[in-house]
């Protein structure tokens, strides 16, 4: 009969990448109790079993999930008024416009890295007629540094519109 076989055997870089983490981690876990077959000797690596060690990494995070929980309805309460105060803390901080939404900065930083871009790739067509027939590699450097210099400042300046769409409305006198 057949024997059936769990897991595979590996070395510590190997589950790391199973795994996705760094060997670092790996160390730790070990450090935690992360089962493997002890060090066959000076000079050779530890080795684990995946299978071992992924059973292992689910009842650690079961253990933890367990510690974490709430103990009776009172530790529930507070945790829920908890999260209400956060969710009230943020609501303000976004009407005084303390924080953004995550979409709303990705948008606008990318709004931003079109304007740099365009900016800078304006560069050349700018200098080209200060540049022809120079030799001197500090004048060179000098216009190309302030052209660049002119196009981040131009990019800094720029006022970037999150909401095209939304146009204000003129003051009624």
């Amino acid at each position: 009969m057949a024997r059936k076989f769990k897991g595979r055997e590996v070395n510590r870089l190997e589950l790391a990448e199973i795994f996705g983490v760094a060997k670092t981690t790996v160390d730790a876990w070990v450090r935690r109790g992360c089962p493997g077959a002890p060090s066959r000797g000076r000079g050779r690596e530890r080795l684990f079993n995946t299978h071992d060690v992924s059973q292992w990494l689910r009842d650690e995070a079961r253990s933890e999930v367990q510690e974490d929980g709430p103990k009776d309805e009172t530790e529930l309460k507070l945790r829920k008024l908890e999260a209400e105060t956060i969710q009230a803390e943020l609501d303000l901080a976004q009407a005084r416009r303390q924080v953004a939404p995550i979409d709303e900065l990705e948008r606008a930083w990318a709004m931003q890295s079109a304007v740099i871009r365009a900016n800078i790739m304006n560069v050349p067509s700018r200098v080209v007629s200060q540049l022809i027939g120079e030799t001197d590699e500090a004048r060179f450097k000098d216009v190309l540094s302030a052209e660049l210099i002119q196009a981040l400042e131009a990019a800094a300046d720029a006022d970037i519109d999150l909401d095209p769409e939304e146009e204000e409305e003129p003051d009624a006198a």
